[in-house]
């Protein structure tokens, strides 16, 4: 039985995220971001052998450049998160980003992926990539299928995360039937989705970011990135129902 709203805003409160009155650029709506879908292995690592490791495969827009870049990306955010969230866990993000790589790409190397790092969860961002080079939707629902059973075959978690939205290009890469295959697969395989091309999209609607903006500094992608990496958490530890036990521990 899943906790009710008012349990996921408190959650979210402390992580920085979806109070509006808080942190209004952090903003996310709950419907984006909770969902049925449980983090079993997860759990249990973090529970009986508390220790934790991540590994996020994904693309360029996974990293920000410059020598605070590592840090201030969204693995690195989620890594921080984890760590103040879970104490006494043994919090590791290992982050695996290779330009302008498929889905399919990702999905052949997933297998050595998991004999290498041994994750116990994999955050996959994919989509872009197959988007810009118009590949088939059904062979991009296929690449998603083959490397979704190779991580749940080792025994892993994993969360799918699309493609981040911006408004400059939206017009000139058609992201939306991606994103509804990766909606599709998720479902059919009872995995979460981190959606942040919605998350994202809802930003600039709201005014929360401003997505037609840029800057050599990184300052805005930076607090892009630890929002994101603020979400994932939140829903990493809501999957996991790890909250419910740091929520009694502080009784």
């Amino acid at each position: 039985m899943r906790l009710p709203v008012w349990v996921f805003a408190a959650v979210l409160a402390s992580l920085g995220v979806a109070v509006a009155d808080d942190r209004p650029t952090c903003e996310i709506p709950p419907y984006l971001l909770f969902g049925n879908n449980d983090l079993k292995r997860v759990a249990a690592v973090v529970t009986e052998d508390r220790r934790l490791t991540v590994a996020v495969v994904g693309t360029g827009s996974s990293a920000l450049a410059g020598p605070d870049g590592p840090s201030s990306a969204y693995p690195g955010r989620l890594e921080a998160v984890l760590r103040q969230r879970l104490p006494g866990v043994a919090v590791k993000v290992v982050t695996l980003v290779r330009s302008r790589q498929t889905a399919e790409d990702m999905a052949k190397g997933m297998a050595k992926l998991m004999v290498d790092e041994r994750p116990d969860l994999v955050v996959w961002q994919s989509g872009t990539t197959d988007a810009i080079r118009r590949i088939e939707p059904d062979d991009f629902r296929v690449a998603l299928d083959e490397g979704i059973e190779a991580v749940q075959k080792a025994g892993a978690d994993i969360i799918l995360m699309n493609m981040q939205y911006s408004p400059r290009t939206e017009i000139m890469v058609a992201l939306d039937p991606y994103a509804d295959t990766m909606r599709v697969v998720a479902q059919q395989h009872e995995v979460p989705l981190f959606d942040r091309l919605s998350i994202m999209r809802h930003w600039s609607d709201t005014g929360a970011f401003d997505l037609y903006a840029g800057g050599k500094d990184n300052f805005l992608a930076s607090r892009v990135h630890d929002c994101i990496g603020r979400g994932m958490a939140a829903m990493i530890l809501d999957a996991a129902h790890l909250h419910v036990s740091e929520h009694k521990a502080a009784q």
